[in-house]
């Protein structure tokens, strides 16, 4: 990977980080396992996104594995401000992967927010959320040995209380802004309901740090309603984001535009998507087409894409 920031800088903290590195971005792109790629950041950074993440990366894969770390990440220079996320249990493991990008992103961050079956089984995630000590030693070494900060991304918990103490904990081991999901672990599938912008306003207030929110994004209406609601430094998206990658702009594009932009980039930026994000990609941006076109979604389901990575 070609070091994107060869000059050694004084790692700046909470809000000097969040103004002097990241330009004060209020509209962000969420991590998201086979979506947040390259081909997608460079899409979203187009229609005013003005911070993205990464994909959530397996830390022990990302520290042992270079053919991993190959096949998964993958940037360039106009790829910034960039945070790549992590998912781990382990400190010493999070911070050997870290280590491999220090030099190629903004920050890294701690996803201690997935709820899905696999973060139970792999133990990460929110399923990390009784055990504070090991959590703020996973940000406690990355905040002491990288060359850049660390972040986090956490679920809340049904008590305002606890989640307030846990952030103050993570704020206390070194994070320097925190994201927080206003929606607690259960709440996923069927269960998702509505984030609780309470939750996390109630979180920014008793912060030093710059806070993100994330939750029930799905317009640029949204946006607004969210910093007015939670008084937080900027917004996240996923979903939102997934469906019209215009959204921080106030547009909705005609989808076939944003499909033929984002296929083009794919194309003129080697390595930059795999078959499979662009599929789910193309399915995500003709969403709203389907509602008229059903036929387009049958069809759609048993298409096999020409494109091959170059």
């Amino acid at each position: 990977m070609t070091d994107l920031n060869p000059t050694t800088q004084p790692k700046l903290k909470g809000y000097d980080f969040y103004r002097s590195v990241l330009n004060s971005p209020k509209y962000i792109v969420a991590p998201m396992v086979d979506h947040s790629e390259y081909a997608w950041r460079v899409l979203s950074r187009r229609y005013n996104s003005q911070l993205c993440y990464t994909p959530m990366f397996h830390a022990r894969l990302f520290a042992e594995s270079e053919n991993y770390r190959r096949t998964q990440f993958t940037t360039g220079p106009e790829d910034r401000p960039l945070i790549v996320q992590f998912c781990a249990n382990d400190p010493e493991t999070l911070l050997n992967a870290a280590k491999n990008v220090e030099n190629d992103c903004d920050a890294v961050d701690i996803n201690l927010g997935c709820p899905q079956g696999i973060a139970r089984k792999g133990h990460y995630g929110s399923f990390l959320m009784d055990e504070w000590d090991r959590v703020c030693d996973m940000v406690k070494i990355l905040h002491e040995n990288l060359n850049v900060p660390v972040t986090c991304k956490i679920r809340v918990f049904p008590e305002v209380s606890k989640t307030i103490e846990y952030a103050k904990r993570l704020q206390a081991a070194g994070c320097q802004i925190l994201t927080v999901h206003g929606r607690t672990r259960e709440m996923k599938g069927h269960k998702t309901g509505i984030a609780d912008w309470e939750q996390i306003r109630a979180v920014k207030a008793a912060l030093d740090i710059p806070v993100f929110a994330n939750g029930n994004i799905c317009y640029f209406e949204d946006v607004e309603a969210c910093l007015k609601a939670t008084g937080c430094d900027g917004v996240m998206t996923a979903e939102g984001n997934l469906y019209n990658p215009a959204l921080f702009t106030g547009e909705l594009p005609p989808c076939w535009k944003m499909a033929e932009e984002y296929m083009q980039i794919c194309k003129e930026y080697p390595n930059s998507a795999d078959i499979g994000p662009i599929r789910a990609h193309l399915f995500k941006i003709f969403a709203p087409w389907y509602v008229s076109n059903p036929v387009f979604l049958l069809s759609f389901a048993h298409l096999t894409l020409s494109y091959q990575p170059y």
